[in-house]
């Protein structure tokens, strides 16, 4: 594998020194800015050979780097050795930003190649402003990998299927005047739809072409009369072709839209340079005026009506039975030997499997044993896969797609004894994760307001995780969804009534162990006094928090009643549907914390 990286980057200078090219940037996104894109875009991963979700890949003539997120140091570390490629650690003193980087490594006058179909006019932007100011120049170029990809895999053309109203609570034509409405308070004209996810919860249809995301590619133009959806027409059924026409929704083939976009004269878009790709912003005539601005469509689908709290409540139920079955399973196997990180991710996929409504799993799962469990984004391979033994910690972050909702958990299990280290960094998590929990706020505050409550404990000590602690979980949808997040960066978006957020924090021991708890939360009105109206967060997730590896001396009264009362609640809402064995193996998983 690592030769073919090499054998790729040598055939792109090649094609580089022939198309005046001094270097090209590969960004980790498709068109449609998506955290995980298709196989047809994965340019980067093709390039580089790291597969992580982010990350920019930078080859020029005489060097090759990468450059990602913490969340991926590791992985990233080991994907790269052996390859032309350096690891550039984002966010780490020291290290330089592409444009730092090129203006060391280029010559005055060079030309870098970019695609401008897989960046966003915002990045484009500044990264041609900052190139300029220092002798360099940034074209938008064919990507090479269309030319030089063998094998590449085609765009995805699995059929589109509708959603039903009993899940999404709102018609598509419901949906379309909230846009409008949005639309006229912008004073738009137009709205560009890029983003997968929104597409698919303004049409009220999903589909199969993202792996683990029930989304379809395609974009969508909505204006005050009429609402065009672009996309190769062969994935609509005669059934999504009636629903779509009794919404009033035209559909035309996915490249259409080019053209389309040039007719809009002297206009108003509506449109987010940070999301829509510098392509498709190209393509507006020079009259067209543009409003730039996020898309109404992301807060709309952010906050979720009855029928999708709803749809969540019965998906984490059956999770829920789901992840006791095989919490019930994992330690008498691992005892028996024979597991690997691997097998335990199978085992989990197969009793989701059993359950009603599962579509599949909402990512890949991260089953990361001892030492792996410190990789933040750790995914076992054959050649990484450890065995499990009975000691030491188990992190398993995963989910599942279901035609009602999506889940997103993480639980870390003593697979047997711990040592004390990893006993104290595990009670010092689940003291994070529970004044999360408990908090209580004034409607509008923002996810970065509320981030200390998750790391208070862990920063008295001097310890730390730098990955964000929550973000939006979809309906049906992408298992990430904005714009809110928790995040120590600063993150405007409000948080508001009936949206989901997760809660998971952690800490990471390079090396050692990671330990991660995580809860899918809804938030939901607390009160309204003089102060205004406040929100605390209700816990969707149904599944035991493991108590072996707790240090009681770390927990006040405070903490044990909300860990009682949690379990209490997941004890009462998922004994009714198991049987016998399950229901005395949670009783005892659940019982009181003295």
């Amino acid at each position: 594998m690592k030769e073919n990286i090499t054998e790729r980057v040598a055939g792109l200078r090649q094609y580089m020194q022939q198309n005046g090219l001094a270097a090209f940037i590969f960004p980790s996104t498709d068109p449609h800015h998506s955290e995980y894109p298709p196989e047809h875009w994965k340019a980067r991963e093709w390039i580089s050979g790291f597969n992580g979700s982010a990350g920019t890949a930078v080859v020029t003539l005489n060097d090759a780097a990468l450059w990602t997120d913490s969340r991926y140091f590791l992985a990233a570390a080991s994907q790269l050795e052996g390859t032309p490629f350096r690891l550039m650690k984002e966010c780490v003193p020291g290290t330089p930003s592409i444009v730092q980087w090129l203006t060391e490594v280029l010559s005055t006058g060079s030309t870098i190649g970019i695609d401008g179909w897989c960046s966003s006019a915002d990045e484009v932007n500044t990264t041609e402003q900052g190139l300029e100011q220092n002798g360099l120049h940034l074209k938008l170029a064919a990507n090479p990998a269309d030319t030089l990809w063998d094998g590449r895999p085609a765009l995805p053309d699995h059929p589109v299927r509708i959603q039903p109203l009993a899940y999404t609570g709102r018609s598509v034509t419901e949906k379309l005047s909230l846009i409008r409405q949005a639309m006229a308070t912008n004073k738009a004209d137009g709205l560009i739809l890029a983003a997968l996810d929104e597409i698919a919860w303004t049409l009220n249809l999903r589909g199969s072409d993202v792996h683990c995301t029930p989304v379809f590619v395609a974009y969508a133009l909505i204006t005050n009369d009429r609402c065009v959806l672009y996309i190769d027409k062969q994935k609509l059924t005669a059934a999504v072709c009636e629903h779509l026409e009794a919404a009033g929704v035209t559909a035309r083939d996915y490249r259409e839209i080019s053209r389309d976009l040039e007719q809009f004269c002297g206009q108003r878009m509506l449109l987010d340079r940070k999301n829509i790709n510098c392509a498709l912003v190209r393509c507006l005539p020079p009259d067209c005026r543009i409003t730039d601005a996020p898309s109404p469509v992301a807060m709309l689908k952010a906050v979720k009506n009855q029928a999708e709290v709803e749809g969540y409540r019965r998906a984490m139920l059956r999770d829920g039975i789901a992840m006791v079955k095989f919490l019930k399973w994992l330690k008498p196997a691992v005892q028996a030997g024979g597991q690997t990180e691997l097998s335990v991710s199978r085992k989990l996929e197969e009793l989701r499997r059993e359950q009603p409504l599962f579509l599949e799993n909402s990512f890949d799962t991260i089953a990361g044993y001892a030492e792996h469990g410190a990789i933040v984004h750790y995914e076992p391979t054959p050649e990484t896969d450890l065995p499990l033994r009975p000691e030491g910690l188990l992190l398993l972050d995963s989910g599942g797609q279901y035609e009602d909702g999506t889940t997103d958990i993480t639980r870390t299990i003593a697979l047997g004894p711990v040592r004390e280290e990893a006993r104290h960094d595990y009670t010092l998590v689940l003291k994070g994760h529970i004044c999360l929990a408990r908090v209580k706020f004034p409607q509008g505050s923002s996810g970065t307001q509320l981030d200390i409550c998750a790391r208070y404990a862990m920063w008295q000590e001097g310890i730390n995780y730098l990955h964000g602690t929550g973000h939006g979980v979809g309906s049906c949808l992408c298992v990430h969804e904005g714009p809110h997040q928790l995040r120590m960066n600063y993150m405007p978006a409000p948080l508001l009534p009936y949206m989901t957020l997760t809660n998971e924090p952690g800490i990471y021991k390079t090396g050692k162990h990671g330990v991660r708890t995580e809860n899918t939360q809804l938030i939901i009105p607390c009160c309204e006094r003089e102060f205004g109206p406040f929100l605390q967060f209700e816990p969707l997730t149904l599944c035991p928090i493991d108590l072996s590896p707790i240090d009681r001396s770390m927990l006040n009264d405070e903490e044990v009643s909300w860990l009682n009362n949690y379990h209490r609640t997941v004890y009462e809402k998922l004994a009714p549907h198991l049987d016998e064995a399950h229901r005395e193996w949670l009783a005892e998983a659940t019982k009181p914390y003295i």
